[in-house]
Formats: C-alpha cells, structure tokens, sequence
C-alpha cells in the first residue's frame, strides 16, 4: 500500500501561482541601459522573445517538475503487509517414549490405535497451540537424541513427529537420559522458562543416568517437568512412583492416560498451567520510494534548461 510519511507537504502545490500573483512583475520595457530614438525594430523582437517563452511547454515542464518535487519531499514509501513477530515465551521440550511397548493398543472413541499414533495426534494440536514458545523433540527408547532443536517453527516440530515409528531409538526405555538431555539443550539456551513435558509407557531399564538423578539436575536448573504416564487400566509396568518423584521434584505434575480423552485433557490441562504469552507484536515493513520522483524532477529540469538553452543561441 502506498503512503506518504509527511503528506502536508502537498500543500505547497500551488505556491509558485500564489507567487506570481502576489509579487509584482519586473517592467521590461522601461529597463533599457541604451536608449535610441527608433525601439520598432527592438519591441519587435521583444515580442517574438515572448511568443517563444510563453508557449505552454515550457510551462508543462515546471509544473512537472514543481509536482515531482513534492512527490519526493512528501515521503512516499510502499507499506507492506502486516508481519507477526515471533513472541518469545519459554523454552519447551517434548520428550517422546519410542519404545516397543508404545506401538500397544490405546483407546480411542470406542476403537483401539497405538499409543505412539495417539500421542502424535493429540501432542499435534498442543504444539499448533504453542504460539510463542521455542519447541524441541527429544526422542527416546534405549537412547535418546534431539529430533528437533528448540525452534519457533512448530510446523516442522510436528512433522519430525509424525514421522517417528516405534524402535526408532531402540526396544528399551532410557528416561534418565531423555532428562538429562533436555537439561543439557535447556542450559544451553539460557532462557529461565524452561518446560519440559515426558510422555512414556514403561520403566527406566536403559541409559546411563537414573531418572530420579536427573530430576534433581532438572531442579538445581529451574527447569519444570510434567511426567505422563499412558497405557491401560491393565498395564502394570509403568513405574508411576518414579514418574511422580520427577515431576514433584522440579515443581510438575504426574498425569496417568489411559485413553486418548484423558490424553488430551491432559494437555489442554498443561496448557492451562503452562499459558502462553499473549502479547500481540507486529510490524509492517516499509521502503522508501522518494528517489524515483526526485531522479524524475531532475531529469525534467535538465531537459527544460537544455531546451532554454538552445532557444537563446
């Protein structure tokens, strides 16, 4: 859209017709410095001289280069179209349970899917909704490694989810390590928001560091964990008391899904405890467009003074 940064400058339009009105003329026939007795010969030429200066291009051109002139000095610029700036709110990461045990049944509106297709569709829509925080996808089963660093691109996030499978990462369940990871990304980004949400089915039977260690870690570095625990009423190898020691330990909460509803309520619930910010930033670019006036009007005035030229030789 065009605009004009200071558009009362097109007041000054009709300043030069105010000037010839209002300022008196110069009398031409009575500033002679020679004075002879016959002027016919002399008026005569006087007045072809101002047949030539009077024709209307000459006029035309001031006018031209008089508007260009103003064109330039109003300011014009090309604004563009509004562009959300991202709004910077916490630093979340997404640990997801890859193993074996995840490709299970879970219960879904009367039917069964997998529990690793169930998370995928309901973490989706939390992560639409995440307008504003930086997201990461850490994946994990006998090890764990950042599918997705922390990024304001919540799109790509959740491709890089959709496209996990179970046994991605190994048969096993290492959620030490999944917490240990995060707080590794999280210290490396130096924000004091930092979120990280653990989704598993299982026990911790594989990597390096114990859960209940790396919780404590996650604690000395302010980072908050909410733990979810998913599988049936019938599943008895979730080990509930380590993941509720993680999430108390750093200020979380434990949740327990035993179907996709109570999976999504989940994190409609971690959205309410976990707002994100509302603050609304924008901006429209602009760009400058008053050389292209201002290379006009000196073009015109070149061509108007080379043409005065020539009429005087």
């Amino acid at each position: 859209m065009m605009s004009f940064g200071w558009p009362w400058i097109f007041f000054l339009l009709p300043l030069p017709w105010l000037l010839r009105k209002l300022l008196p003329q110069s009398d031409r026939e009575n500033d002679a410095a020679l004075r002879v007795p016959h002027l016919q010969p002399f008026q005569m030429a006087a007045r072809q001289h101002n047949l030539a200066v009077t024709r209307w291009w000459p006029f035309f051109l001031y006018t031209l280069v008089w508007i260009c002139l103003l064109l330039a000095a109003a300011r014009p610029q090309w604004v563009g179209d509004t562009v959300e700036l991202p709004i910077h709110g916490r630093d979340l990461m997404m640990a997801i349970d890859l193993s074996g045990s995840m490709g299970e049944d879970f219960d879904f509106q009367g039917t069964s899917t997998s529990k690793l297709d169930a998370t995928k569709t309901v973490a989706g829509r939390f992560i639409d909704k995440r307008v504003g925080d930086r997201i990461g996808l850490i994946l994990f089963g006998e090890k764990a490694y950042v599918q997705a660093p922390l990024t304001f691109d919540r799109s790509t996030v959740k491709t890089l989810l959709s496209e996990t499978f179970t046994g991605l990462a190994g048969n096993a369940t290492a959620i030490g390590d999944a917490i240990g990871l995060a707080v590794k990304r999280m210290h490396e980004s130096g924000n004091s928001d930092q979120l990280l949400i653990l989704l598993t089915d299982g026990i911790n039977n594989a990597g390096e560091v114990k859960p209940n260690k790396a919780a404590d870690l996650a604690a000395r570095e302010g980072m908050t964990i909410h733990t979810i625990g998913v599988g049936n009423n019938y599943q008895n190898y979730l080990d509930e008391a380590t993941l509720t020691y993680v999430a108390q330990t750093t200020g979380g909460q434990y949740f327990r899904a035993r179907d996709i509803d109570e999976l999504e309520g989940i994190y409609n619930l971690i959205s309410e405890l976990e707002p994100v910010a509302r603050e609304n930033r924008s901006y429209r670019p602009t760009w400058s467009l008053f050389y292209w006036p201002l290379t006009l009007a000196l073009t015109l005035a070149a061509i108007l003074g080379l043409l005065l030229w020539r009429e005087r030789i």
